[in-house]
C-alpha cells in the first residue's frame, strides 16, 4: 500500500486496516496512528461513533471535510470501492482520497478534466462527486463549492432542471442511459442557454449502479438558428390571413413579441391606409401612422404613440434612416443619435432612475418594402433581454418584414381595387325611383367581404310604356373590376334593349349575342365571359307577368293568400353560349302578389344545398313584415350564412293593378270620319275623369295618332287611354311599320303630326307586338 498516493483499506466495520504513505502525507497521520482506529475518527472533521452502520459505506463518496493531524481542515474528494468476499459478501472497502481541485495525473483523469464538454458525476443521492472545469464553468461555481450538493440545489428549479433531475433518477433506477432535450439555466428567460444532455449509469466491478454521470453540449447557437427558421416558417402561415392592412400589421407584431423583441410596432405612411398611389415627398422629416404595437409585459417598453395617431420621425432617428436607406438599421444605447432620439420621445414623468434602468438598450428598424415601394417601417426594441440586436437579427427581421410588406401591399391593392369596384358598381346600380305605377319595390345589395373582391351582381327596375315595368336581375361570373365593368356594359345594354320594348325572350337573345361579341373581342389572355340574367315584364292593366331567364335561378312568388312557391321556368343557357333559344313564361298575378328576384349568392354556396336554401327563402317570404324593406331584412337574416362567399342582390316587387275606372279602350274603324267620333269619346272621358285642363292637348294627340293609324296602318285599329300618374294615349294597328320623326319642308302637306305630338307630350314612342305595333304618348296630369 505504500506505493499508493492516498489510499486506505477499512474492514466491514469501518476500522482502518491499511494506510498508504500518500495518506500520511495528505493527513499527517502515520500508519501506526491510523491503523486500528475507525476511519471516521481519522478523516472526519468531528470524530464520530467510530463504527460503520451495517450494510453501509464507512464514508460517503464525494466531498468530505477532514481534519489534518495539526488541526486544520481538509476538503478531500473521496472514492469508495467495496471488497467482495466469499458469497458476494462485502468484507471491506478501498478508499482513495485526494485534495479537492487537485490536478489529475492519469491519462483518463486528464481527459476528464480537460474535456470541453461539461461532465459531472453524481452519487446515488444525486450529489456532485466530480466535476470537470467545463462543468464548473457551466454551473457557475468552483468544484469546492459544488461537491456534495444536489443537482437541483446547485442548478436551481426550473422546467429544464427538473426534467434533468427526473431523468437522472430514472437512469439510476433503470440502469439505462437517456438523453434530455434542450433546457435553459435561466428557465424561460429571453437569453436562455440551450443544452443537449447525455446521462448514463456508473457501475462498480459487480455491475451495481453506484452513481450517474452527466455530459452536456452547449447547443445555444443551434437552438437560436432553429428558432429563427421556425419564426420564418411561422411567418408564412401567420401573416396575411386576411386582406386587411391593420390586421396584417397586428399579425406581424404578434410574431415578433416576445420571441424576438420585447416591444414591436408597425408604422405606415398615410397613403397606404387610404389605398392611394404613393405621393412624392421630399421632406426630411417622416410622418407615419401607428397601426399596431405589442409589448412583452409590464416591464417591457410601453408605447408612446397610440394606435391611429401619427408621429414625426427626424432624419437621424432609426426609423427615418431605415426608410431613407431602405435597409435594416441597428441602434444601441450609448450611440449619440439613439440616446438623443429616446430622450426626446421619453415623457419627463418617466425620467427617473427606476425608469432609466428599464429603458430600451437596443433598437432595430426595418423598412417595409414591397414591389419597389416603401410602405412604412417596423420597429423592434429590447430591454428585458440583455443582448443587443446583431446582424443575424437584422437579416431575420428583413426576411420577415419583406413577407409582411407583401401582405400589406396586397391588402392595400385589394382595398384600392375594392373601393374602385364599389364606386363603379354603385354608379351603375339603379337609383330606383319611388312611385312606380306597376309595382312597389324594395331591394338589397350586399357585396362580399371575401378576398375574391366585388362581384358582378346587379338589378334594375325599368319603367316601360303603358305603365308597365321591367324587373331585371343579373350576375357576371368572377370578381373585381373586370366583372364590375362587364356588369356595367350588360346593365346599359339591357336598358337600351328595354327602351325598344322587346319581349323578354327576344331581349335575352340580343343580350346573348352581345356577350358573345364581347367574348370574341377580348384578348386571348382574358378568360371567357360568363353571365346569367332574368328579365321580367309586369303589366298592371292585365296583371300579367312575363318572365324569361338565361341560366338564372327562378324567382319566388308570394301570393296574397300566404302561399309561396318558385315560378316554374324553362331557363335557357347562360349568356354567351349562343345558338339556343330562350322561352318566356306568363303568369296572371292577383294584386298584392310579391315576386322575389335574387342572384345565386343568396341560395348557393360551397357547403349549401340549393333545394334547402330555396325552401328557406320561401319560408322567409311568408314571415310577417310591416313593409317590403322589413321583408328584405327578414329574408337576408334567415337565408344568408354569417359570412356569404358571394355577392347577393335581392329585389322584391309587390304588384299593383289599375282598376276599370283608370283604363278605357275602343275600336276604331278604318274610316277618316271615325276620327271625330274618337275625339269626342276622348273629350267625354277626360271630362268624366276631371281632366278638362289637358283636353286640348289630348284631343290633338288622339286625332293625330288615330289619323296616322287609319291612313298608314292596317286594321284592326284600337285606341286606349290610361290614367295613372300620367295620362297615356295608345293607338294600335296590325301594321309592323314603325313611325319616325322627319323634317317637313315648307311646301309639304304632311309630316308634322308626330313632331307636334313629340313637342306637346312628355315622351312618346312605339312598341312592337305579335299582332302589329302600338304608338303611345304620355302627358303630365294637371297639378291639384
Amino acid at each position: 500500500m505504500d506505493d499508493a498516493s492516498a489510499a486506505l483499506v477499512v474492514d466491514a466495520r469501518g476500522v482502518v486496516t491499511g494506510w498508504s504513505e500518500g495518506a500520511r502525507r495528505l493527513t499527517g497521520f502515520s500508519a501506526d496512528e491510523a491503523v486500528g482506529r475507525p476511519v471516521r475518527d481519522v478523516l472526519a472533521e468531528e470524530p464520530g461513533s467510530g463504527e460503520t452502520p451495517p450494510g453501509g459505506a464507512p464514508l460517503p463518496a464525494g466531498a468530505v471535510t477532514a481534519r489534518h493531524r495539526d488541526g486544520h481542515a481538509l476538503t478531500l474528494r473521496i472514492a469508495v470501492s467495496p471488497l467482495d468476499g466469499p458469497g458476494d459478501e462485502t468484507t471491506g472497502y478501498v478508499i482513495t482520497a485526494a485534495p479537492a481541485g487537485a490536478r489529475e495525473t492519469s491519462l483518463a483523469g486528464r481527459v476528464f478534466e480537460q474535456s470541453s464538454l461539461p461532465i459531472s458525476v453524481f452519487d446515488t443521492e444525486h450529489r456532485f462527486v466530480r466535476l470537470n472545469a467545463a462543468a464548473c464553468e457551466a454551473m457557475g461555481g468552483s468544484e469546492e463549492t459544488l461537491l456534495g450538493r444536489t443537482f437541483l440545489d446547485a442548478a436551481g428549479r426550473s422546467e429544464g432542471t427538473l426534467s434533468i433531475d427526473r431523468n437522472m433518477r430514472r437512469v439510476a433506477g433503470t440502469g439505462r442511459p437517456m438523453r434530455d432535450g434542450t433546457y435553459s439555466q435561466a428557465g424561460a428567460a429571453p437569453d436562455q442557454q440551450a443544452w443537449g444532455v447525455e446521462m448514463w449509469p456508473l457501475r462498480d466491478t459487480t455491475g451495481r449502479v453506484i452513481g450517474t454521470a452527466l455530459a452536456g453540449l452547449d447547443s445555444t447557437e443551434q437552438h437560436r438558428a432553429r428558432r429563427r427558421l421556425a419564426l420564418i416558417d411561422q411567418a408564412t402561415t401567420a401573416l396575411g390571413t386576411t386582406l386587411d392592412v391593420v390586421r396584417t400589421a397586428e399579425e406581424f407584431v404578434a410574431l415578433l413579441v416576445p420571441d424576438f423583441a420585447d416591444f414591436a410596432a408597425v408604422d405606415l405612411l398615410d397613403w397606404v391606409l387610404d389605398a392611394e398611389a404613393p405621393p412624392r415627398d421630399d421632406r426630411p422629416d417622416v410622418i407615419m401612422r401607428r397601426v399596431a404595437h405589442a409589448s412583452a409585459g409590464p416591464d417591457a417598453p410601453a408605447t408612446i404613440v397610440q394606435r391611429g395617431r401619427t408621429d414625426v420621425y427626424p432624419p437621424y432617428s432609426p426609423p427615418a434612416r431605415a426608410l431613407r436607406e431602405r435597409r435594416a438599421v441597428l441602434a444601441r444605447a450609448g450611440e449619440p443619435d439613439f440616446d438623443r432620439w429616446k430622450a426626446e420621445r421619453e415623457p419627463r414623468s418617466l425620467r427617473t432612475e427606476a425608469a432609466r434602468a428599464s429603458r430600451p438598450h437596443a433598437e432595430l428598424a426595418v423598412p417595409l418594402l414591397a414591389r419597389g415601394t416603401t410602405l412604412g417601417v417596423a420597429i423592434a426594441l429590447r430591454n428585458l433581454r440583455p443582448e443587443e440586436f446583431e446582424e443575424d437579427d437584422a437579416v431575420l427581421a428583413e426576411e420577415i418584414a419583406g413577407r409582411a410588406a407583401v401582405c400589406v401591399d396586397n391588402a392595400r391593392r385589394f382595398a384600392r381595387e375594392r373601393a374602385i369596384a364599389m364606386t363603379l358598381q354603385n354608379s351603375l346600380l339603379p337609383k330606383v325611383r319611388p312611385g312606380q305605377a306597376a309595382v312597389e319595390v324594395a331591394h338589397r345589395y350586399l357585396p362580399t367581404a371575401s378576398a375574391a373582391g366585388i362581384g358582378g351582381d346587379w338589378f334594375d327596375v325599368i319603367p316601360l310604356s303603358g305603365t308597365r315595368v321591367a324587373l331585371v336581375v343579373g350576375d357576371v361570373v368572377g370578381h373585381g373590376i373586370p366583372s364590375t365593368a362587364t356588369m356595367g356594359r350588360l346593365c346599359t345594354a339591357v336598358r337600351t334593349l328595354a327602351d325598344v320594348d322587346l319581349p323578354p325572350e327576344e331581349l335575352l337573345t340580343h343580350l346573348d349575342d352581345l356577350v358573345t361579341h364581347l367574348t370574341d373581342d377580348e384578348r386571348d389572355d382574358v378568360p371567357e365571359l360568363g353571365a346569367t340574367c332574368l328579365y321580367a315584364v309586369y303589366d298592371p292593366v292585365s296583371r300579367m307577368l312575363t318572365v324569361a331567364a338565361a341560366g338564372h335561378p327562378p324567382p319566388a312568388l308570394l301570393l296574397p293568400d300566404g302561399t309561396c312557391r318558385l315560378v316554374p321556368l324553362n331557363a335557357g343557357p347562360p349568356l354567351g353560349v349562343g345558338g339556343l333559344p330562350f322561352e318566356a313564361t306568363e303568369l296572371e298575378l292577383p294584386e298584392g302578389s310579391v315576386v322575389a328576384f335574387y342572384t345565386d349568392g343568396l341560395v348557393d354556396g360551397r357547403s349549401r344545398d340549393v333545394d334547402h336554401t330555396t325552401q328557406e327563402l320561401c319560408r322567409a317570404l311568408t314571415a310577417p313584415a310591416e313593409s317590403l324593406d322589413d321583408l328584405c331584412d327578414v329574408v337576408l337574416k334567415h337565408v344568408l350564412p354569417e359570412e356569404p362567399a358571394d355577392d347577393v342582390a335581392l329585389l322584391l316587387a309587390r304588384t299593383r293593378a289599375l282598376g276599370a275606372g283608370q283604363v278605357a279602350a275602343r275600336d276604331v274603324a278604318q274610316d277618316p270620319e271615325e276620327v271625330a267620333a274618337v275625339r269626342k269619346w276622348a273629350l267625354d272621358l277626360l271630362s268624366a275623369w276631371g281632366l278638362d285642363d289637358i283636353s286640348f292637348v289630348t284631343e290633338l294627340v288622339v286625332s293625330e295618332l288615330v289619323t296616322n293609324a287609319i291612313r298608314y296602318g292596317e286594321p284592326p285599329i284600337g285606341v286606349r287611354l290610361i290614367r295613372d300618374r300620367t295620362l297615356i294615349c295608345e293607338v294600335s294597328d296590325s301594321s309592323s311599320t314603325s313611325p319616325h320623326l322627319r323634317r317637313a319642308h315648307a311646301f309639304d302637306e304632311g309630316g308634322r303630326g308626330l313632331l307636334l305630338v313629340a313637342q306637346l307630350t312628355q315622351r312618346w314612342g312605339s312598341r312592337q307586338a305579335d299582332g302589329g305595333k302600338t304608338i303611345w304618348a304620355e302627358q303630365a296630369l294637371p297639378r291639384r
